[in-house]
């Protein structure tokens, strides 16, 4: 740097003014012209500022000094635009982060979602399989019931008494029974819904009367053969075990019927109870009565030798014990005629609701004695 008149010039490897040259800053400046141009002085203007500012505009250290304020303004706008860039960068991360949190959380939720949904189906899938088998096992049972319901029709059928009566008995008592069950069911449907006593006396009168047509029909089988009525080949095996006299005891019967009828005011209590007891005793009279024609058939047929045939002897004990089973339908027809009323007295006894809850149980009893017999002949043969 030279201090020439007050005025600074520059220069770099030059020892005269005359070739002073600016290395870097690229232009040369001859010493004569040193006054007519505006250089840096210590804060003083020359007089011939004008013709250096004219000069200066188009100086070559003046497009230098401008392209380095170009560029630092460049480098100061790279600069801010990098901080811009790098909060905007931040920012976005940031907000990335937000996202992937969020989509964390609703992929978690989605997979709750369908881990429930998949419990779900499986425990539906478990309660219809079940409800699958029960309605299979059902159906088993129902033609279970079936067969045995025809099993015990038509048993009597199969022996070696083929008189038409008794073939005629049985074809009527199955249908009585496939009517019985139809009457069960109406009478459970009505008792459920809760019908007027008009409508439930409806149910209980053609109740009572389906009994009366199974009476009238075995009285006729009475005199067809007494023996297929007694035996109660007709019915089924679980039946056969609680006959008493081709039929049910009333007086077991009503032990049966009163839990299902209760509660019972104590006039209708008093009054079960005496048909009760008048059932029992008319029961044990006609039980001592078979007895003794037991024994007196008995009596007959062993009546002389037994060893040494006698025709004579064995035309008249067979005349004897002929006449001797004619005493044998009294008896049948009596008991039935017991069995009948004890239903009569409880029908008079009772109100119609209760009337109605006491044929349902009764024929609720005897479908499950059938069912019974059903599932003993299905039992597993070992």
């Amino acid at each position: 740097m030279l201090c020439v008149n007050g005025y600074v010039v520059f220069r770099t490897s030059c020892e005269t003014i005359e070739s002073t040259t600016w290395n870097k800053y690229g232009f040369t400046i001859p010493i004569d012209q040193i006054a007519e141009y505006k250089i840096f002085h210590m804060g003083i203007e020359s007089p011939s500022s004008r013709l250096f500012q004219a000069w200066g505009g188009r100086s070559p250290r003046a497009e230098t000094s401008t392209s380095m304020e170009r560029d630092d303004n460049n480098e100061n706008m790279v600069e801010n635009g990098n901080r811009e860039l790098a909060v905007v960068s931040t920012s976005s991360e940031h907000e990335r982060k937000v996202e992937k949190m969020s989509d964390s959380k609703v992929l978690r939720r989605l997979a709750q979602n369908r881990e429930a949904a998949r419990k779900s189906r499986l425990r539906k899938k478990a309660y219809v399989q079940q409800l699958e088998s029960s309605r299979v096992r059902l159906n088993q049972l129902e033609q279970e019931l079936e067969r045995a319901r025809q099993q015990g029709s038509y048993a009597g059928s199969s022996g070696d008494n083929n008189h038409p009566g008794v073939a005629a008995y049985d074809m009527d008592y199955a249908r009585w029974v496939e009517e019985q069950n139809r009457q069960i069911s109406e009478l459970r449907s009505a008792l459920a819904v809760h019908v007027t006593d008009n409508e439930l006396r409806v149910l209980v009168d053609k109740g009572m009367a389906h009994y009366d047509e199974l009476f009238r029909l075995k009285g006729t089988a009475v005199k067809a053969d007494v023996f297929h009525i007694v035996s109660g080949m007709w019915k089924t095996p679980a039946e056969r075990c609680f006959m008493w006299m081709g039929g049910f005891r009333p007086s077991e019967l009503l032990k049966i019927l009163i839990p299902q009828i209760e509660p019972l005011t104590e006039q209708q209590l008093l009054a079960v109870c005496n048909l009760q007891q008048s059932s029992q005793q008319a029961e044990d009279a006609l039980s001592q009565g078979m007895e003794a024609l037991q024994q007196n058939l008995a009596d007959t047929l062993s009546t002389g030798s037994l060893g040494a045939p006698n025709v004579s002897n064995y035309v008249g004990q067979m005349a004897m014990a002929m006449g001797k089973l004619g005493t044998l339908e009294n008896f049948v027809r009596q008991a039935d005629n017991l069995r009948q009323q004890a239903l009569q007295q409880m029908h008079r006894i009772l109100t119609t609701r209760q009337a109605a809850r006491g044929l349902l149980a009764m024929g609720d009893y005897l479908s499950r004695l059938r069912a019974l017999s059903s599932l003993w002949i299905a039992r597993p043969q070992d």
